[in-house]
């Protein structure tokens, strides 16, 4: 199969930027983020702004105070000199809002609904207590004292127990209290006297050092408590052929730097399968700046005790490890011009060849310089490997550990990764009414195009049940196709979204284990030319006044591959998933938020960003997952 990429990509890159980029002219240009959440075809989402002023207990402004909000996703913002802060590109929601400023009591986290429009809000900090306001805890002997100790002690408030009475009247140290400092009985200072001061108070009130530095620090965060199980037929929800239901805990903590943010992740499950995951990144983001960046890593394992003969053997001593780097950079070239590059290095130690590289890169321009339209042109290779999305974090959304265990639908030709070439040229533009309207055209071509089935039995397997599935590759394919997409607040609350798309698939040649595919699921196998219909809707809403929130993505396709021996060609049919949010507010405390979290989807691949057209159809039978718990934000 002849390669996009194998000569001169750079040369590639060029001409593309060529092909999409006029001549740029001076006028203001906001820089793009490099990374795009996985949905980005199908939904835009309306960004907002959070505006407001930070003042004292006396009204006036304050500057350098740290403000967080946290909701729909993270942001960051230092007032200025006079008090005034900005939150830009805010999707649409509920916000967990919170300041800090060092000396200053953090101001009690509220939470704000972001609209389409921009919000002003005030917040208001007080100044901490002098330290001298509050009583020490000092050392027996040591520290300052007065004459008014010994009234103090015999008061009626007093503990009048023999400890108490004992330790009130411990003999006093030979240093002597000289002017509130410790000095020698000849009146001279020491290094000594001067440490056993400095230790006195020290010692004096380290709870309220520490609550302090932690009530300082701008974190945001969020934890998970959740279950999850799988099922077939609604009747399998409340029996044990789904299998027992997993716990899953996770946690996130989000801090911002002078001029971007860390992000810390994990999540852990135990049982049969127990696993977990860690993940970390960073982005830096100057304001005005022309040169952004972000990069992290991730690193995940599982392991299997249970009885399936299958996943045993795949599994050297019984357990999985996958790590992943990334780094992506974004420059601002010109006013109008704007170039991201960047690259992900994974490394899977059941693959044979076990690192995988995926670079990309993308040029975006404004013709006119009021961001009404937009071009973007992309460039990537990506090698993905079989169970990926098991170990991967997605882009976004919910964020679960390992959950299944899978092995090769061949075990004599194992593991094999897809490679995916793609090369992508998209136009945006603002319409009436609140209409984002979007064109794209685009190629793949894919070499070992991945399989994924459940419920199946295969010659000499185990079987799959729920809990386990099989992979293999079904062959080379070049895919040709375009997509409109249109988006559009349709009411207060409610957003809505639709992307069709139509691609020409020409199948080069099968793979190695086709033949066997063939005889189990035929449909897997496509014929010589194929021509897919795809048609993605999303609905994101809010009920007023009970604060639930309700997210669908429902995709309607002609090519998914059937779900038995029994259907020789690929059908007609849907996936869905289903997200359900439910706020707590008579669990609220401090500055924690509660919310209720329930799931329900059908749809296997969470990351769609430059993933195959076929990846999606290509899942035989996936089975129904339910996600439920509760998550806290503070």
């Amino acid at each position: 199969m002849v390669r996009l990429f194998t000569k001169r990509p750079m040369a590639v890159l060029v001409c593309m930027a060529v092909v999409v980029c006029p001549a740029a002219a001076s006028a203001q240009f906001a820089p793009a983020v490099a990374s795009q959440p996985h949905m980005t075809r199908v939904f835009a989402i309306t960004q907002a702004e959070l505006r407001g002023t930070v003042l004292d207990e006396h009204g006036q402004p304050l500057a350098g105070a740290v403000i967080s909000a946290l909701g729909g996703t993270s942001a960051f913002a230092v007032s200025d000199r006079n008090g005034r802060f900005t939150l830009r590109d805010l999707p649409a929601g509920p916000y967990l809002v919170r300041a800090h400023l060092q000396g200053y009591v953090p101001a009690r986290a509220r939470i704000i609904q972001i609209s389409t429009s921009a919000r002003d809000i005030s917040i208001a900090l007080t100044r901490r207590s002098d330290a001298s306001d509050s009583p020490q805890i000092l050392q027996a002997g040591v520290g300052a004292t007065d004459a008014g100790d010994t009234a103090a002690a015999d008061t009626d408030n007093e503990n009048h127990s023999e400890i108490a009475w004992r330790l009130r009247h411990l003999r006093r140290s030979v240093l002597k209290d000289v002017g509130g400092a410790i000095a020698t009985p000849d009146g001279r200072d020491s290094f000594m006297e001067d440490s056993l001061a400095a230790l006195g108070r020290a010692v004096g009130s380290p709870v309220r050092v520490a609550s302090d530095f932690i009530a300082d620090l701008p974190l945001n965060g969020q934890i998970n408590l959740l279950t999850s199980t799988s099922f077939d037929r609604p009747q399998e929800l409340f029996s044990v052929q789904g299998g027992a239901p997993r716990s899953v805990a996770f946690v996130s903590l989000t801090a911002p730097t002078a001029n971007g943010k860390w992000d810390v992740r994990g999540g852990s499950t135990q049982g049969d399968l127990s696993s977990w995951i860690v993940a970390g990144s960073y982005e830096w983001h100057p304001a005005g700046a022309s040169h952004q960046y972000q990069a992290g890593m991730s690193y995940a394992m599982q392991r299997y005790l249970g009885g399936n003969a299958d996943a045993l053997a795949a599994m050297a001593d019984g357990r999985r490890n996958a790590g992943e780097m990334y780094a992506y950079d974004t420059w601002t070239l010109a006013p109008r011009l704007n170039v991201s590059y960047g690259a992900r290095y994974a490394r899977y130690d059941y693959l044979t060849h076990e690192t995988l590289l995926s670079p990309k890169a993308s040029v975006i321009v404004n013709p006119f310089g009021d961001a009404s339209l937009r071009l973007r042109g992309a460039i990537s290779h990506r090698e993905l490997a079989p169970g990926a999305e098991e170990f991967l974090p997605p882009s976004s959304g919910m964020w679960l550990p390992p959950g299944r265990t899978f092995s090769p639908a061949s075990p004599r030709l194992g593991f094999r990764p897809e490679m995916i070439d793609h090369v992508e040229v998209a136009v945006e533009q603002p319409l009436a009414g609140n209409v984002l309207a979007g064109f794209r055209t685009f190629r793949q071509q894919v070499s070992d195009q991945l399989v994924t089935m459940f419920g199946v039995s295969l010659p000499n397997t185990a079987g799959a049940s729920l809990g386990h599935y099989y992979v293999g590759n079904s062959g080379d394919v070049d895919i040709r196709g375009w997509g409109v997409s249109l988006s559009r607040t349709v009411a207060d609350g409610i957003k809505a979204s639709m992307d069709y798309t139509q691609a020409d698939a020409n199948w080069l040649r099968p793979s190695a284990s086709s033949t066997m595919l063939a005889r189990v699921m035929p449909s897997v196998v496509r014929r010589q030319f194929e021509q897919l219909r795809d048609l993605t809707t999303s609905v994101e809403s809010e009920v007023p006044g009970v604060d639930t929130r309700v997210f669908v993505i429902y995709k309607v396709n002609s090519g998914f591959a059937g779900a038995d021996a029994t259907t020789p060609r690929p059908q007609f049919g849907t996936r869905f998933d289903v997200q359900v949010s439910q706020a707590l507010p008579f669990l609220n405390f401090t500055s924690a938020q509660w919310e209720m979290i329930v799931a329900v989807r059908n749809l296997f691949h969470e990351d769609l960003l430059d993933a195959s057209v076929y990846d999606e159809l290509q899942v035989v039978r996936p089975p129904k997952h339910v996600v439920g718990g509760v998550t806290v934000r503070f």
